[in-house]
Parts: C-alpha cells; sequence; structure tokens
C-alpha cells in the first residue's frame, strides 16, 4: 500500500537521461579568462528550495564555486566524494575568510536533497539537472555526467582561479582555494 507514510523514493536511476546526455566525453575547455566577470545563473537550493542567484554575492563577498560529480544519491564519483566532504569540512574556514562557498551537481531536486542531507552538507546545493551551467563554465564531461571544476571568483563577481578535472589533479584542495581568497584584493 502506498501513502503519506511510505512517499515514493525519488528516482535514482544510475543509466538515466541525464547520463545519455553526458555520456560523451567533451574535455573541459577554457571559456572564460581570468578577470572576466563570471556566467551568472540562478538554480534552485536543495535544502530550501528556492531560487539561488550567484550574483547576490557581487559586491559583498568572494565566492567559491565547486562543480561536484554525483551520479545518484547511492553513486558518486570515487574522486569527486572525498573532496565534496572536504569542501564541507572546510566549509566554515571558508566563512572565516569572508567566502561563500557554492556547490553546484547535475542531480535533479528530489536526488540533491537526499545528498545535501545524508552528507549533512552546509553550502548551498544547487540542482543543475540540464547541466547547463557546468556548460556554461566548460567543466567537460564524461561517462554519464559533467566534470568537476572549481572557480574562485573574488567580491565583483570576477573570475580569479579556476581548475578543472584531469585526472593528474582531480579537483582543487580547499587549502589551495583558501590560499587564493587570501591573495584577493580587498578593494
Amino acid at each position: 500500500m502506498t501513502g503519506l507514510a511510505n512517499p515514493p523514493k525519488p528516482h535514482s536511476s544510475l543509466i538515466s537521461d541525464r547520463f545519455w546526455r553526458n555520456f560523451m566525453p567533451i574535455p573541459a575547455g577554457n571559456r572564460l579568462q581570468l578577470g572576466d566577470r563570471a556566467p551568472d545563473f540562478t538554480l534552485i537550493e536543495a535544502g530550501t528550495r528556492q531560487p539561488y542567484r550567484l550574483s547576490q554575492h557581487w559586491g559583498e563577498r568572494p565566492v567559491v564555486l565547486a562543480f561536484t560529480r554525483i551520479f545518484t544519491e547511492r553513486h558518486y564519483c570515487p574522486l569527486c566524494f572525498p573532496h565534496l566532504v572536504a569542501m564541507n569540512d572546510a566549509y566554515g574556514k571558508f566563512a572565516a575568510a569572508g567566502a561563500q562557498v557554492i556547490l553546484v551537481t547535475s542531480t535533479p531536486l528530489a536526488l540533491s536533497q537526499v545528498v545535501k542531507t545524508d552528507l549533512n552538507l552546509q553550502p548551498p546545493l544547487l540542482c543543475d539537472p540540464f547541466c547547463e551551467v557546468f556548460r556554461q563554465y566548460g567543466t567537460g564531461q564524461a561517462l554519464g555526467a559533467p566534470l568537476s571544476a572549481q572557480f574562485v571568483l573574488d567580491k565583483y563577481g570576477r573570475l580569479r582561479y579556476w581548475h578543472h578535472f584531469s585526472f593528474l589533479d582531480y579537483n582543487a584542495e580547499p587549502l589551495k582555494l583558501l590560499y587564493t581568497l587570501s591573495t584577493l584584493p580587498t578593494d
């Protein structure tokens, strides 16, 4: 019997439309140059289910954008999962540095909500199920999901640092991102 006491679980098939849209490898590309204004976007935040706009921080504080590779709430990229946990663990250090961390995933809202709750993620987790923002930022894709990438934006929304996934250097570690934040001009 299905009722309110037993709500349906979110569809979490590993082989989905999203998988096939992102199956063919596309290498990451430098669509943005250092000093460029980052493309603005609005996505739904998994915890609040409300629209979250990147530019709400412009003129206020720096932002660390961490695009993360999650297949389903039970299937994480083995190279990106430790990075996601490390970014969450370092969230207080980023806040102390005056920056906002924003995580972006390609999973749909229902799956993203499960991930946010299960991992007790502190930063906003934004849902980009059609990978439009991943493509705007040139993260690339392979084997069913967009690739991970990290970007540091100054308080005016200008790109000051980027890191795209590679098999030699998977993700920019929190210490590297914190160091980059410490080198930003304060004006």
